[in-house]
């Protein structure tokens, strides 16, 4: 195939710190690729995206491998060169109840965890007294910044604000599509894998706990309910989990089923 008119995006996502072998803890590449990639033709940087960044993604983050789920996720989400564009899946369902002005921009880490006894979904339960869905189970995330290259980079970075988790232990795999929230946000999710190396260290300001619940559970059609609620007078169904000791619903349980929907549609 001809590629001299390929347009080649580059793989940066604003997370620009070396490691100790001298590769970006973002991208992979080293300080010379990066500052050559203006100079290269697309063929240069195809062959750098497609045969070189793998195999260092693979000896960098062998965790991903470790993922039974890996493949099937990529083919079943948006790449990462796609970032969705398009508004919340659920919100004309909204249109009347949320409040004036544009809405927000937010991104969320849908992290996924290889174990021996099957691929874990990673959680959080925000503290109680914070603004927006105080004391709610929910992925690591929160608004995207000016500062914030794209989603993933928003993503990472309140991922390593709120439980510690370094970008050297996520593997970004492919965004679900935005979802609005009645807050008034349009949350971009990011699935990705994460180590199982990793330790989380929530911060207490922000994240109550972090626990762990298996993604088979959460797939599972017959583990998911809707529950009709009273909004501004007007009666609402939210998407629910019951799991031992937490609740996961509202936002967090419409991610989970939208990936479930995705995946259901390569079946």
């Amino acid at each position: 195939m001809n590629t001299a008119f390929r347009a080649v995006l580059s793989p940066c996502i604003g997370v620009c710190t070396l490691g100790e072998d001298g590769l970006c803890e973002g991208c992979l590449r080293t300080t010379s690729e990066i500052a050559r990639w203006s100079r290269m033709n697309d063929d240069e940087r195809l062959r750098l995206m497609e045969t070189v960044l793998p195999v260092r993604e693979r000896e960098r983050r062998p965790f991903v491998q470790r993922l039974p789920e890996g493949e099937r996720l990529r083919r079943a989400l948006y790449p990462l060169d796609a970032t969705p564009r398009q508004a919340g899946w659920n919100h004309d369902e909204l249109a009347d109840l949320l409040p004036p002005g544009p809405l927000a921009q937010a991104a969320v880490l849908a992290g996924l965890v290889p174990r021996p006894q099957g691929t874990q979904v990673l959680l959080t339960r925000r503290t109680d007294g914070l603004r927006h869905h105080g004391g709610q189970v929910s992925f690591p995330g929160g608004r995207i910044e000016a500062s914030d290259a794209d989603p993933v980079a928003a993503a990472l970075r309140e991922s390593l604000e709120e439980i510690a988790l370094p970008a050297v232990q996520v593997a970004p795999l492919g965004f679900l599509e935005p979802f609005t929230t009645i807050s008034g946000f349009r949350v971009v999710p990011v699935v990705a894998a994460i180590d199982p190396a990793y330790v989380a260290r929530p911060d207490p300001a922000e994240v109550a706990d972090v626990f762990e619940v298996p993604l088979d559970y959460l797939m599972a059609p017959d583990n998911l309910r809707r529950v009709e609620v009273d909004y501004r007078g007007r009666r609402r169904q939210v998407l629910e989990y019951a799991w031992p000791g937490q609740r996961i619903w509202g936002v967090t349980a419409a991610i989970l089923f939208n990936l479930r929907q995705r995946l259901e549609q390569l079946a």
